[in-house]
């Protein structure tokens, strides 16, 4: 079996990988075990939809993903079918019988992987003795009034009954079973104590009290080991949620996470080091023309100075070809994303590009649900004398061509004063009087239920972005996801990503951080953080990140206010940029793509498997000890083109001049550039036990 085995270094496409010899699949049952399996809430329904096309190739039938079931979403997700598995035909025959509603099928993504769906009302009457049961295995109770708790707790026990059936009638297979999170964790925690023979793997995305106590404004890194954490989760009425987190990961036979910074705070909060760390990563898909996805760039920037024409009517005295689209994305959380320091960075932005007297006008979007009531009305209007404007102009357009036309036709030059006709000036001029506003561009696009109180408008209000004609910085608020559907701006979120320069991603708590991924893939530019999983990523991996266009701020070792002076910093550069610059460093960030691909990451996860099944059949799986490849000394190269990074190549004027276009075009060469990154870059993956670190390692302020 795994007697032995060991980790070896192949290359696949160019690019080096550390490989872990293949398990006998046939001989395994993997199932993942998730409340976000088909259930969209937050990032880890991104990291189960994307990794599973990976999986499913290796696994093939023997992969099993468990989640909740919800009409809505099985209607539009998932094919039902008929269990192949003999035993998880029969769990799921069996649990129907007994009154549970099991819904089997095949979840409608990439990889078509099957699913295992727990219907969690119609096994609400088992609530008080699955209650009584937890309490027996682990003394954790769960109060009556916590909803949410109480579903976890049924989902849970349904999981561990899956499991129990399903091991019953596994004809010497073994199972391997991976939770998410703590929502997940009862069916780990029962599936343990009743002594289901099972391999368990227990993940944690982020940690329920990390989440709280920085939300509250709390210095959290610079103070791990001295929380008293009963006390605080018990402040927080999430003791018994917190109890269930901590049970899992302790329960579990391998503990993993997904990245360094979630070790180090899971070390702390939970009590457990780590085994593993699994970091997140995305399905990668190559464009086979390599400039494909800058020709997408300038498609959906078009789209989106579309409605900046909108929105700004009546302003619109700053030239869209110099104009730079920056955003923000992701769940409201004011502190934790970020949205404070990056705000107070705009003021200071603004500032400085008015200053230099720049023709460059920065249009930052927050895409950041809230509470609304509507659209807002002036937002509405600007669109609909946009396409006003628009539809006289083409009239305006088709009239003075058919002259045109005609005038050529006689073999005439036509009069120029004469072409254009009373009515069309009077319609011309009609148009331009409809543009006149008398208040300011809104910052919001929706009536915001809490205005008074909203986090970012208040910012708003003190720093005074109200986007002015003198502003070179404005700011749209878009509280609301984005949707191709939208009668305001018709795109969707990959769209809008790829029509605009740079993502900015300021957070102070982001355990991974999918949206700067997300822009890495897509070619575009991004700003993170050294306190998120991707930021701590991208410095091991990458040996100069600016120049691949990923912007790391230290949030972790400086004052609030220096952090937000590099961020300023970052901005400025990327202002200063010329867009010859811009389109090199676009290719380059395109090229890390290959870094964050599942068919490499995936190995983290392969190798969490093979130490769990070592660690729950010792008498039939055995890894010998070994040293594991580390990545030091092992980095994406630095560019040997210029820039080598913004911050050293600008000029000191905000545009560069032709000349200097010039000599860039004779000193870079793309595909030479590309070609020197696939010889010299070296595997990023250490498959192994997280490696000992410095005790004191939390930072220096609180930002």
């Amino acid at each position: 079996m795994l007697r032995g085995r060991s980790l070896s270094v192949t290359s696949l496409g160019g690019l080096p990988q550390w490989e872990v010899e293949e398990l006998p699949v046939e001989d395994l049952l993997l199932f993942e075990v998730a409340w976000e399996v088909t259930n969209k809430v937050g990032g880890i329904y991104t990291v189960i939809q994307t990794k599973a096309k990976t999986t499913a190739d290796e696994w093939g039938d023997n992969y099993f993903l468990i989640g909740p079931y919800f009409e809505h979403n099985m209607k539009t997700q998932v094919e039902q079918c008929e269990p192949v598995n003999d035993a998880v035909r029969r769990a799921v025959d069996t649990m129907n019988k007994h009154g549970c509603q099991v819904h089997f099928g095949r979840w409608l993504i990439e990889g078509s992987p099957y699913v295992v769906l727990f219907d969690i009302g119609s096994s609400a009457w088992n609530l008080d003795r699955w209650k009584g049961d937890l309490w027996e295995a682990c003394s954790v109770g769960i109060p009556y009034h916590d909803r949410e708790a109480n579903d976890m707790l049924i989902f849970g026990s349904l999981t561990a009954w899956f499991l129990k059936e399903v091991t019953d009638h596994t004809d010497g297979k073994h199972v391997i079973a991976q939770f998410h999170e703590w929502q997940a964790g009862i069916g780990l925690i029962l599936s343990r104590a009743r002594k289901l023979p099972i391999a368990t793997i227990f993940t944690t995305h982020a940690t329920l009290l990390g989440r709280y106590l920085c939300a509250a404004n709390i210095d959290f890194y610079n103070h791990l080991d001295k929380f008293n954490i009963d006390k605080e989760a018990g402040e927080r009425q999430i003791y018994h949620r917190y109890c269930m987190e901590r049970a899992s990961v302790h329960c579990a036979h391998v503990f993993t996470t997904v990245s360094e910074i979630t070790a180090i705070e899971a070390e702390h909060m939970l009590k457990r080091k780590p085994d593993v760390i699994t970091p997140n990563g995305l399905n990668v898909k190559k464009f086979s023309a390599v400039h494909e996805f800058q020709n997408l760039h300038a498609t959906y920037k078009a789209r989106i100075q579309d409605f900046v024409r909108g929105h700004f009517y009546g302003h619109l005295d700053f030239d869209l070809e110099k104009t730079l689209f920056l955003f923000i994305a992701g769940r409201y959380e004011y502190s934790n994303k970020g949205a404070d320091i990056l705000l107070e960075s705009l003021s200071r932005l603004n500032f400085l590009l008015r200053m230099h007297k720049s023709d460059v006008t920065v249009v930052v979007f927050f895409i950041m649900p809230a509470k609304t009531n509507n659209f807002n009305v002036e937002t509405l209007k600007g669109q609909a004398v946009r396409k006003q404007l628009w539809d006289i102009a083409h009239s305006v357009k088709e009239k003075f061509g058919k002259k045109l036309y005609d005038a050529l036709l006689r073999g005439e030059i036509p009069d120029m004063n004469k072409i254009l006709d009373r009515d069309d000036l009077t319609i011309m001029k009609r148009a331009i009087f409809s543009t006149q506003r008398q208040s300011l561009p809104p910052v919001t696009t929706h009536n915001m239920i809490d205005d008074s109180t909203d986090p970012i408008l208040s910012t708003i209000r003190r720093i005074g972005l109200f986007n002015s004609r003198t502003d070179r910085v404005k700011v749209i608020l878009h509280p609301e996801f984005l949707s191709s559907t939208s009668p305001l701006l018709p795109m969707d979120y990959e769209e809008f990503v790829r029509g605009c320069h740079l993502g900015v991603f300021p957070s102070y708590y982001e355990p991974w951080g999918y949206t700067p991924a997300e822009c890495t893939v897509m070619g575009i530019p991004s700003v993170t953080t050294n306190l998120s999983g991707f930021g701590c990523f991208m410095q091991e991996h990458v040996a100069d990140p600016t120049a691949y266009g990923i912007y790391i701020v230290d949030r972790r070792f400086c004052s609030p206010d220096d952090s937000c002076n590099q961020l300023t910093k970052f901005l400025y550069g990327f202002c200063k940029q010329s867009r010859r610059q811009r389109i090199i460093q676009r290719n380059r960030t395109e090229r890390l793509s290959d870094l964050l691909d599942w068919r490499y990451l995936g190995r983290y996860y392969q190798h969490a498997r093979h130490l769990t099944l070592s660690r729950a059949f010792p008498d039939k799986f055995h890894m010998e000890p070994t040293s594991p490849p580390t990545t030091e000394g092992f980095k994406y190269p630095r560019p040997s083109s210029v820039p080598p990074s913004p911050s050293g190549s600008q000029a000191s004027s905000p545009q560069s001049s032709d000349v200097e276009d010039e000599d860039e075009d004779e000193r870079y060469n793309e595909e030479d550039e590309a070609e020197r990154d696939r010889l010299n870059i070296k595997s990023p993956f250490s498959l192994g036990h997280v490696h000992g670190r410095k005790k004191k390692l939390h930072g220096e302020f609180k930002n």
